[in-house]
């Protein structure tokens, strides 16, 4: 029986309470560069009811990308996209994260821009970090937001020496992302199809309890203890913003981000983890 498709990529906490909230009834395809996770979040939600099929996918790979997309076209339209995948700036090299976080997750809007069905929506899970740099000029962000696709790491202020550092490539990623679901709303648009962008901050994952008690740990608890919330977010909480943008009640919501962090740009801005000197 031919039933709606959601194309998840990246098999985290993040991605799976999005799946869990909008994903029942569907078929739904987890990718992840490492099979372990993604048949480790297939198993949990299968064992909840859910129907998930595990695949392997690089999100810097566009084949790869094209493959999960093939597998979602066997069992029926595809009316879901969730891109939770990326490397942070301490797993990863400069070019590493520019090529999965920027390029892939670009490559994976366009290419999935090209089959959703009408009424469909995406989210791009993105990040709190890409409203830390200063602001770019005009025409770097339409750079960003319309270069094609295999153009984009070959623009001038992403070559070596312009980026200083793994957390600069993250933040350039992170804006690139955003801009680029604004460029990708219209095309899915003619498409009647939706995409929205959601910007965490600290979010509770595994991921995130290992970076709280490694070499940057003090970091990330003076900058939950000091955002209006106080605390980390959750991966549910994440969910709730999909659940919206996802949802017919959404319906007038395209090309937008929701910057969900508790707090911790408005006090990085204007209150006390605004940086000194």
């Amino acid at each position: 029986m031919e039933k709606e498709v959601m194309l998840w990529a990246g098999a985290g906490q993040i991605g799976m309470a999005i799946a869990r909230r909008m994903g029942y009834g569907k078929k739904i395809i987890v990718g992840d560069k490492k099979i372990e996770n993604a048949k480790a979040m297939a198993q949990i939600m299968n064992n909840a009811g859910y129907d998930v099929v595990p695949m392997e996918m690089d999100l810097a790979s566009r084949a790869s990308i094209k493959n999960l997309i093939a597998e979602g076209e066997k069992y029926g339209p595809i009316t879901d996209m969730i891109i939770a995948a990326g490397v942070s700036p301490s797993q990863a090299p400069i070019e590493v994260i520019l090529k999965v976080d920027l390029y892939g997750s670009a490559v994976m809007m366009e290419e999935v821009g090209k089959v959703i069905a009408p009424g469909g929506s995406g989210i791009m899970i993105s990040s709190q970090s890409g409203w830390r740099m200063p602001a770019l000029t005009p025409e770097q962000d339409e750079a960003l937001a319309t270069t094609p696709t295999e153009e984009l790491l070959a623009l001038d202020f992403l070559q070596p020496g312009k980026i200083k550092d793994t957390l600069h490539a993250y933040q350039m990623a992170k804006r690139c992302n955003e801009k680029r679901v604004m460029a990708e709303a219209v095309k899915w648009g003619t498409r009647g199809a939706r995409i929205n962008d959601i910007a965490p901050g600290i979010i509770v994952t595994p991921l995130a309890i290992d970076e709280f008690n490694g070499p940057r740990g003090d970091f990330y608890k003076n900058m939950f203890a000091k955002c209006p919330a106080g605390r980390p977010g959750t991966a549910d909480e994440v969910a709730n913003i999909a659940e919206l943008l996802m949802s017919k009640r959404g319906a007038f919501i395209s090309g937008s981000t929701f910057l969900a962090d508790g707090g911790a740009t408005a006090s990085y801005f204007y209150g006390p983890l605004k940086p000194q000197g």
